[in-house]
């Protein structure tokens, strides 16, 4: 009788400690469930850098070639892009040849005063896609894809500091300033394309200052060319004459007005010393009162040689 009361006392006692021994358990296992999925989480973020790594911007272009520095697909509506974690190219602030319109054919990157042996960083991380040498072109260049969607150009170098298919870190030393290929002093040509495109680096750079625009830019496709006349002018060669005015004035016309006003071919007029409206109109093939329409201009307006009109 007294070993089936111990059995029984023991039973009972083994049954009551159950639900505690259960919510031990739960207790010691909530922390490693969190640990888990910490580790999952870090496992994940890796695996999109690794996915990242491997193919840049994939969602904007279509492969991955060492065989070409550009070519152009199809332009988004709008796309943003972040400058974050940027490096400027090159520590030099003179800027000697603006993007555009220049001997009779279209400069699709900024020009900056370097010498020979000058260290050119890149601007953002990505991928060296290109390292080659063009004669006729670009001479000793390279080409890198950023996870921000733009691809860089460094031309002209004296040397190539990286290799194709390499990893590269904003600020990481890619080439040494040069003038090879079709150039004439020693300068770094630089240029900022999206799915091919060449977009002004004054969109988005302002070497005089040594800074990026701002944390963002917004790629819109209805007015990144107009965008672009007033970079120049904002952060271009000769960009500190104009009166903050005025840069306010063209800045509200590139950003603010309504792109239905604004045809993509729109064209644009330098104005040279001792021209006038009424010359710049019969030249362009259009009249006074449309040139200051389009240009927020009165009747009494001064122009200025080197000041940007729109025509059409």
């Amino acid at each position: 009788m007294k070993l089936l009361t111990k059995i029984a006392f023991l039973a009972l006692a083994t049954m009551s400690s159950l639900p505690m021994t259960g919510q031990d358990l739960l207790a010691r296992q909530a922390p490693i469930d969190r640990k888990m999925k910490a580790v999952d989480s870090v496992a994940l973020q890796r695996i999109i850098y690794t996915e990242n790594y491997d193919s840049p911007a994939e969602d904007l272009y279509e492969d991955w070639s060492n065989q070409y520095a550009h070519r152009e697909t199809t332009l988004p509506d709008t796309f943003r892009i972040s400058l974050k974690d940027f490096c400027m190219p090159t520590d030099s602030r003179l800027i000697t040849s603006n993007f555009g319109a220049r001997w009779g054919r279209q400069h699709k990157g900024l020009d900056i005063k370097v010498y020979i042996g000058d260290t050119i960083r890149a601007a953002f991380s990505g991928k060296v896609r290109v390292v080659r040498y063009e004669g006729r072109g670009y001479g000793k260049y390279v080409v890198i894809r950023h996870y921000n969607g733009l691809e860089t150009i460094y031309g002209h170098m004296s040397k190539q500091l990286v290799e194709e298919d390499q990893e590269v870190r904003a600020g990481d030393p890619i080439g040494l300033g040069g003038n090879t290929g079709r150039s004439t002093g020693s300068h770094l040509h630089f240029e900022t394309r999206l799915c091919g495109v060449a977009l002004n680096p004054a969109l988005m750079f302002d070497f005089r200052n040594q800074d990026v625009i701002d944390d963002y830019y917004i790629f819109r496709k209805s007015s990144y060319k107009r965008e672009s006349v007033v970079a120049n002018r904002l952060r271009g060669v000769g960009g500190t004459s104009i009166r903050t005015s005025e840069a306010d004035e063209d800045v509200e016309l590139a950003t603010a007005a309504p792109a239905a006003s604004y045809a993509q071919d729109s064209h644009f007029h330098k104005v040279k010393r001792g021209e006038t409206l009424y010359s710049i109109a019969k030249r362009r093939g259009t009249t006074v009162s449309a040139i200051m329409k389009l240009n927020h201009l009165k009747k009494n307006a001064k122009l200025r040689a080197g000041q940007i009109l729109k025509y059409n």
